[in-house]
């Protein structure tokens, strides 16, 4: 399988941009009425839901161009998972940023293990600074001791790079990738290089990203204190917007756990998004891992990249098939608090 060669290319506000595809679908992207569960249907999904978002992805992905490789799924009470779209959801990609979910598993799995603990420090020294996406690197004097919580929290809300590094403090490359075989998975792997504490952040398949969101939802990928703490940070309103929750409210952004990730290679540039949305009952509804790379809009990493305008037209049609409640029978649940602004005292 080719994956083109990697340049680690910084996400970096003001970069370029090529021209941009119009994907304005208003009528498939305006917010519906709530969504009615029929006979037959998969728990929490609308009768005509799975035709309909297979139809809307189809014509998003013809209107935004590139490679797509992508699964979307719900999510039954009982466990088990309906296909909806699976369009070469087998293939072997570069995960770029979607990857940091599976470097955050193999940390948090030591946390479970006993070997580590959210309140473990280490320090944010000058050489472990990485660019690109994150805050880390805009501090610009270093020297602070950082929790393990810190770190997990800024490599999955804003995506930190440096992040990443801190984690292989902890967790060498060749451990991580031991750890993710352990846990089932077959592709999804970080690079090594020389240094063993530090990697390139590898490769996944849309099903095996699928495959991670969904026990991360039901609570089986980690213990279940582990997957809280991941979720709270991928569902909370501060993290990535300008995709599949673009055109939501706070309270809808609330319920939809999400990841993004971009850069280029030879090939072109690369978009993702992986994530999981949530009933009003908190029990989880419906996956969504979508890939797209050999992208001629390789140095446009905003809102106007023509494959982050088809997510949001897609994220947004996903959101109204999902009932206003999952089934009562759905074996996990996860909340997060209501968003409340902080005025100051």
């Amino acid at each position: 399988m080719t994956h083109g060669v990697t340049r680690r290319a910084a996400i970096a506000a003001g970069a370029a941009t090529a021209a941009v595809f119009a994907v304005a679908d208003k009528a498939s992207a305006a917010p519906a009425g709530p969504a009615v569960q029929a006979p037959g249907q998969p728990p929490a999904i609308e009768a005509n839901g799975p035709k309909r978002v297979q139809r809307v992805y189809d014509r998003q992905k013809t209107r935004a161009g590139g490679r797509w490789h992508s699964h979307i799924a719900a999510l039954n009470p009982d466990g088990s998972a309906t296909e909806i779209v699976a369009d070469d959801a087998d293939f072997v990609i570069n995960g770029y940023s979607v990857q940091k979910l599976a470097v955050a598993t193999a940390v948090l799995d030591k946390v479970d293990r006993g070997e580590l603990t959210l309140g473990t420090l280490t320090p944010l020294s000058a050489d472990i600074i990485a660019g690109g996406s994150g805050i880390y690197h805009l501090h610009r004097v270093y020297g602070d001791q950082i929790t393990v919580a810190n770190f997990l929290t800024a490599m999955l809300l804003v995506s930190d790079n440096t992040a990443v590094r801190l984690c292989g403090r902890f967790v060498p490359a060749l451990e991580l990738n031991e750890i993710l075989a352990a846990k089932g998975f077959v592709h999804t792997r970080v690079e090594p290089v020389a240094n063993p504490n530090r990697f390139f952040l590898g490769v996944t398949t849309p099903r095996e990203m699928h495959q991670l969101l969904t026990r991360l939802a039901n609570k089986t990928l980690l213990s279940t204190g582990s997957c809280d703490f991941f979720l709270s940070i991928l569902r909370w309103i501060n993290g990535y917007h300008d995709g599949v929750r673009r055109e939501m409210s706070s309270d809808e952004r609330s319920r939809v756990a999400t990841k993004y990730g971009a850069d280029f290679n030879t090939l072109g540039g690369s978009r993702h998004e992986a994530g999981i949305m949530f009933g009003t009952d908190g029990a989880p509804v419906l996956t969504y891992s979508m890939f797209c790379d050999a992208h001629p809009d390789q140095n446009n990493y905003g809102a106007t990249h023509p494959v982050v305008q088809a997510h949001s037209v897609i994220g947004r049609v996903l959101f109204d098939t999902i009932a206003i409640a999952a089934a009562p029978s759905a074996k996990s649940h996860h909340t997060v608090p209501k968003f409340q602004p902080y005025k100051g005292d």
